[in-house]
């Protein structure tokens, strides 16, 4: 299982995410942040669990390319 976790609030709108890893992150039209699909949100931080065993390099990528760091990935 990959978890993928979002700290949407402190996002900067840079679009990296969306850019590298399309299938589980995109922008937000409203406020300009990036969306984690897919994901519950609690106390600030949008959590996405999935079996897909694409997502760990993707949202890897994703969070390697986030400039604030608010992108992290773990597989258990």
């Amino acid at each position: 299982m990959v978890i993928v976790t979002l700290q949407r609030e402190d996002c900067i709108g840079c679009n990296y995410c969306s850019e590298v890893a399309p299938n589980y992150f995109s922008m937000d039209d409203d406020d300009g942040k990036s969306i984690l699909m897919e994901s519950v949100e609690k106390r600030g931080f949008h959590t996405m669990k999935t079996h897909d065993p694409d997502a760990f390099d993707e949202c890897s990528y994703a969070a390697e390319s986030c400039p604030v760091n608010i992108i992290h990935t773990k597989q258990v």
